[in-house]
């Protein structure tokens, strides 16, 4: 049995300086607190798609994502305490022989199947099966039936699951700014689409390169969730930090400054790029003064290096 969520997740004030000189509040959604093996965002966006799964008779769940990918844990601690089977495609073929890291063993441990494919079949694979019958048909002769969710989780079920997020945010209104990291816009699709009038979200893109495609994402899970567009929201593209999973030295600095004036232990390649965006951008003068931030901490962070695993 999976261990019940902790809903509503906390939301604490975060006195920061260079936030208050702007005049500018900040708050943080403790959303990594809502489950020990399936955190945050992930609890949120697989929810809704597991209750479909169960309702439509599945027994198999296929899905995909990379060698550190908190989706294939998630995903594999889920599957197991429904009792359905699970198959994570991993990118990156040259994976396959070399010893497992800490995020595949947990995956692997909590009983997900993993196949490793090159990162051209997995680009097509991953990227491909939504548009193309013909690459999910293959899946399905591959793997047998499953339900095939896409990588990162985030399609209509994840963005209303994300939904419930403003939800449990008090008076929201037109001072408030609800902020997440954006890898794949499932989550900030869905905060947008929960917000009442007047209250805006901002996502910070984790990835380089993704002006444009990402604000894509969000409209199409707008249109496949709720059948309209929002305009309540948008991306900040300048504080990846390099790129997907990068995390470079003047963030990990960051991170660090953070956690020893706050006491909260933070995931590097999400939340401490938005909490550095977030930093940034009250310095530069872009919140009027007045504004409320709150700060969706969507996720764990890694497991010390040598410490014990977290699944």
């Amino acid at each position: 049995m999976l261990e019940p969520a902790l809903l509503p997740t906390p939301l604490t004030d975060c006195a920061d300086e260079t936030l208050a000189r702007a005049g500018v509040e900040l708050r943080l959604k403790r959303d990594d607190l809502l489950h020990p093996a399936v955190p945050g965002n992930k609890w949120r966006k697989l929810a809704p798609n597991l209750a479909a799964a169960v309702e439509r008779g599945h027994t198999r769940l296929l899905t995909f994502g990379g060698a550190y990918s908190t989706h294939l844990r998630a995903v594999a601690v889920a599957a197991g305490a429904l009792g359905l089977e699970s198959v994570g495609l991993v990118r990156g073929d040259e994976l396959a022989g070399a010893p497992r890291n800490w995020s595949l063993r947990a995956a692997e441990a909590a009983g997900m199947r993993l196949e490793f494919l090159s990162r051209s079949a997995y680009r097509e694979t991953a990227g491909g099966w939504a548009a193309d019958a013909g690459v999910e048909a293959a899946l399905q002769r591959r793997w047998g039936p499953c339900l095939v969710l896409p990588e990162g989780g985030s399609n209509a079920l994840a963005a209303i699951g994300a939904a419930a997020v403003p939800a449990e945010l008090p008076d929201l209104g037109e001072r408030d700014v609800v902020c997440c990291p954006v890898g794949t816009g499932g989550t900030l699709a869905g905060i947008a689409a929960g917000l009442p009038p007047g209250a805006r979200a901002l996502g910070v893109a984790v990835l380089r390169g993704g002006a444009g495609y990402l604000e894509g994402e969000v409209g199409r899970l707008h249109r496949a969730a709720y059948g309209r567009e929002f305009d309540n929201w948008r991306i900040d593209h300048d504080h990846h930090g390099g790129g997907y999973g990068k995390v470079p030295a003047a963030l990990a600095a960051f991170a660090e400054g953070f956690e020893r004036r706050h006491g909260i232990a933070l995931e590097h390649r999400y939340v401490a790029k938005l909490l550095a965006a977030l930093t940034d951008l009250a310095a530069a003068g872009a919140f009027p003064a007045g504004t409320r931030l709150t700060a969706v901490v969507t996720g764990l962070p890694d497991p010390p290096r040598g410490g014990p695993d977290r699944g």
